[in-house]
């Protein structure tokens, strides 16, 4: 696919051609038809970053070809980004030229949006950034009205805010999420909203039973999902995604969810009562919590061994999976014990050969 256009109009039959590839890949197992969420054709993606190529007085984004990394391929146009996002590209890039302080030795430009338009640009130069800089950078900032934040080498100027403030509409009901710089989000905010409905639903309401949740992120499934369990309980590995997530559970005034900074691993020893740690100080795994689903949304390698014994002890199951292959993978084991009762697939990426997929499985 070209980096400038997209074959909007054969949409509908590039996501027919992958959702029967990904399906066929999951042969052998019992799974239901997929509920099929297709995302908009064009203007998806709420992040985007681009090298910045130097060629004379001539300065503009590029992508690379794997194919061919040597040689840029110019970018004036990106439908693949949201609109804020391709409204702004032209517009700074413009406004760089002309800034000796902003253009010299800038080699990356990464954006991170929101879908009402919030905006954080990053600039990531080969050189230190003096108050020259600051000060440029500030003016511009001002007029495009965006954050926008500096980085070189072990160099981080942040002019006004590290984040934006993003608003997804659950079930009829909005969630407020600050989406930090260089923290993991959903890229597709459209597709998120509707994967987030789709394990709510099939979570149901539980409000006396509990939900554990690993890798949690910052919070983006959990705050919806919280307001159908009596109490959560999350994991998470990642420093600034533990801290976004409880101010996310704040901004949202959510007071039934408490979050550990640790790894699906060391959260499976600590519940099989094989090791004591600090970061469960105060939470007592077997006499304050009575859970009766999990909900896991893990990186592309899927879960390892102890974790994937773990998330066959519980009788309901919510998996998100980035991976349909490590996903096969680990249905062929928990479908011995359990039944994939919803399946479902989210076309995050359109035109790629990746698919987001969603499965509640219940005990057999």
């Amino acid at each position: 696919m070209h980096f400038t256009s997209l074959p909007v109009d054969q949409y509908d039959a590039i996501l027919d051609k992958k959702v029967s590839g990904v399906m066929s890949s999951f042969g052998g197992l019992a799974l239901p038809s997929p509920a099929i969420y297709p995302s908009a054709p064009e203007h998806y993606r709420m992040r985007a970053e681009f090298r910045l190529w130097h060629e004379d007085d001539d300065l503009y984004y590029a992508m690379f070809d794997p194919a061919d990394p040597k040689i840029p391929i110019r970018i004036d146009h990106f439908p693949v980004a949201g609109r804020a996002i391709a409204q702004l590209m032209p517009r700074l890039i413009e406004s760089i030229k002309g800034i000796t302080a902003l253009r010299q030795r800038l080699f990356q430009i990464e954006f991170l949006s929101t879908l009402a338009g919030d905006m954080l640009v990053t600039l990531i130069y080969h050189r230190k950034l003096d108050a020259q800089w600051e000060d440029a950078a500030k003016t511009l900032s001002e007029a495009l009205s965006i954050s926008m934040i500096g980085r070189s080498r072990k160099q981080r100027i942040v002019l006004d805010k590290n984040y934006v403030l993003e608003t997804l509409n659950i079930d009829g009901q909005d969630y407020q999420y600050r989406q930090y710089e260089g923290g993991f989000t959903q890229p597709n905010a459209e597709l998120n909203q509707k994967m987030i409905a789709w394990a709510g639903q099939h979570l149901g309401q539980r409000p006396e039973e509990d939900l554990l949740e690993l890798y949690c992120g910052n919070g983006n499934f959990t705050a919806p999902l919280s307001k159908r369990f009596r109490k959560v309980l999350a994991t998470e590995i990642s420093k600034t995604s533990v801290r976004a997530a409880k101010e996310n559970f704040a901004l949202n005034r959510i007071e039934n969810v408490s979050i550990a900074r640790m790894s699906s691993e060391d959260f499976t020893s600590a519940l099989n009562g094989e090791r004591e740690f600090r970061r469960l100080a105060g939470i007592n795994l077997k006499e304050d919590y009575r859970f009766s689903a999990i909900f896991i949304d893990p990186p592309r390698a899927g879960l390892d061994d102890n974790t994937r014994q773990l998330v066959s002890r519980f009788d309901n199951i919510l998996y998100i999976s980035c991976n349909p292959e490590t996903l096969r993978r680990d249905l062929q084991l928990l479908t011995k014990s359990h039944t994939v009762e919803a399946f479902a697939l989210f076309d995050q990426f359109p035109y790629t050969n990746h698919m987001e997929c969603g499965a509640f499985l219940q005990r057999i």
